[in-house]
């Protein structure tokens, strides 16, 4: 028997409800306009549908894998080829779905501000492959944008996450970002002096 075959998953009919004040904080806006706001909101709905939840055990270490497929990954840059903003806000989207679904698992993991990545071991590899969601060759990052694998039940914040030293947050700079958008720099919303 192969360790692939020894992995028990479960599957969890998530549902992560549109939570607009978090998405605003985490988008770091003020405000959305209407028409902004129905595009996130049909987008939510159609991607949920798409959302994958699965428990995965590989003996005696368990863990939580959340992921979008493919499809989300092209509509987002197919919006980034249209617009910056656009692209902008519907990365933000499937960034905040997914991390709302890990939260709802894993309540702890907002507290600690990070839901740890685990060290990649072969058995958790071949389970992640067999569900179509594999890590990059020679890697330890997953192949999908919007996916997070995490220890299921939470063990630890940062301390104990495998890509700690190639995290800005891991290296003591939590508010680094992954997009920074002219007009956003640290210090553009000061009052400049005259």
């Amino acid at each position: 028997m192969s360790e692939a075959s020894s992995a028990d998953v479960k599957e969890h009919a998530i549902q992560p409800y549109f939570d607009m004040e978090g998405f605003l904080v985490m988008s770091q806006e003020t405000r959305l306009g209407g028409a902004v706001f129905e595009r996130l909101v049909e987008l939510w709905g159609k991607w949920l549908s798409q959302l994958k939840v699965r428990e995965i055990a590989t003996g005696k270490i368990s863990y939580l894998a959340v992921w979008l497929p493919e499809e989300v990954e092209n509509q987002v840059d197919e919006a980034w080829g249209k617009s910056a903003s656009d692209g902008f806000m519907i990365n933000n989207l499937a960034q905040f779905m997914c991390m709302s679904a890990v939260q709802m698992m894993l309540p702890q993991v907002e507290d600690a501000g990070c839901a740890p990545s685990p060290r990649p071991t072969e058995a958790l590899r071949a389970a992640l492959s067999e569900l179509g969601l594999e890590y990059r060759p020679g890697a330890s990052v997953l192949s999908r944008r919007y996916a997070v694998v995490t220890h299921f039940p939470f063990r630890g914040g940062c301390e104990i996450c495998h890509l700690q030293d190639q995290c800005p947050k891991g290296q003591g700079q939590a508010e680094s970002s992954s997009i920074l958008l002219p007009g956003h720099e640290r210090g553009a919303d000061e009052e400049k002096p005259q």
